[in-house]
């Protein structure tokens, strides 16, 4: 989340879809693709028509994209021990894949696992649930020397060791939010910052979701080619969200924050067949609904891990491709001009990418 410019011009090979697909459209139709061809026909027609590496496409570096380039690809070791072992478990449950870039490679050259700039994320599963989340950084901290992704980086961690701990309730991801943060603000070492939160947790004795957010990432639920369950933003004005904070000691009134008691809550059926899409604002503020709508039906039902971790590339790879399209009328473009804030063109953007299929 970005909310003073930290970054000069734009890399040249992210310029939005006029140079690389031609048109929105052109990306729909690669996104299409994926149900058919198991998304590597996605990368090779990127590759194709931009004449790039599959580094240069992620915006990486060689060496982070050796790192990054197996997780993006779904053929990290540690992906398919998650799916041995949720195989075992009793339905309905998620198959989940994760995919994002950081804004500013040069900022985070090198890969961490749960980290994709000031973006972070989670995911846990036990015998009675599968638990996701995302939390947002906020980049204004960097003008103080404070990297914004430790703080969304600590309070997602400590959210999925609260899941994996014996007395995590499945029903109440409030208090998952609430606990990992206080967790935090009990350091002995301030963890300073701020960041939005968004938590799933889908109960398999009922399939029921539960999900908390605060602030302007967030989650859909598409059944059927249709939102059938969504979030909401929320903001205190236009492009800055609610947001839980660690201020320096004895500067908290000086520091816009709100308590872990903000955070919306909704409890929705789920069925199999349902997919779900968590999300930090990177991706919403670049891809419009009916286009993400079209890649999420795709997978509806998807068991296969890979095809589904392909779907999740493809919505990352849209978003960070949009984002940096000076002439791109972005949804966070046109919700600017509905406060009569001029800003064309895509939202450079940390992008944080969760999708999850039940079966």
């Amino acid at each position: 989340m970005s909310r003073t410019s930290i970054l000069g011009p734009p890399m040249s090979y992210v310029d939005g879809p006029r140079r690389i697909f031609g048109t929105l459209v052109d990306i729909a139709i690669l996104a299409t693709e994926l149900a058919a061809n198991g998304g590597g026909q996605l990368i090779r027609n990127l590759m194709d028509r931009t004449k790039l590496s599959p580094a240069k496409i992620y915006g990486l570096s060689n060496t982070a994209d050796e790192m990054l380039g197996m997780e993006l690809l779904a053929k990290k070791t540690e992906q398919y021990e998650v799916e041995k072992l949720t195989s075992i478990l009793p339905h309905p449950r998620l198959v989940s894949a994760v995919c994002g870039f950081a804004k500013d490679a040069n900022l985070y050259p090198s890969y961490s696992r749960g980290k994709y700039g000031e973006d972070a994320w989670f995911k846990a599963s036990t015998a009675a649930a599968d638990a996701l989340g995302v939390a947002d950084g906020v980049g204004g901290w960097r003008m103080y020397g404070i990297d914004p992704g430790q703080f969304s980086t600590f309070l997602m961690r400590s959210c999925e060791r609260l899941v994996l701990a014996p007395n995590f309730d499945a029903q109440r991801p409030d208090l998952l939010i609430a606990r990992a943060y206080c967790d935090l603000m009990e350091q002995k070492h301030p963890v300073l910052g701020s960041s939005t939160a968004c938590i799933l947790t889908l109960r398999r004795e009922d399939s029921m979701l539960y999900a908390a957010n605060i602030g302007d990432s967030g989650f859909m639920v598409v059944r059927n080619g249709a939102i059938v369950c969504r979030s909401a933003e929320q903001q205190h004005f236009f492009n800055t969200p609610f947001q839980l904070s660690g201020p320096p000691p004895g500067q908290g009134m000086y520091v816009l924050t709100d308590g872990p008691e903000c955070a919306d809550t909704i409890q929705f059926a789920c069925m199999v067949g349902d997919v779900l899409l968590l999300a930090t604002d990177g991706v919403y503020d670049n891809v419009p609904d009916d286009l993400l709508i079209r890649v999420l039906n795709e997978v509806s039902g998807v068991s296969d891990a890979v095809q589904l971790q392909m779907s999740a590339n493809c919505i990352a790879l849209m978003a960070r491709t949009l984002s940096f399209n000076p002439d791109y009328d972005s949804p966070f473009s046109q919700n600017a001009r509905k406060q009569n804030i001029e800003s064309p063109g895509g939202k450079p953007d940390d992008i944080t990418v969760i999708l999850a299929s039940v079966i």
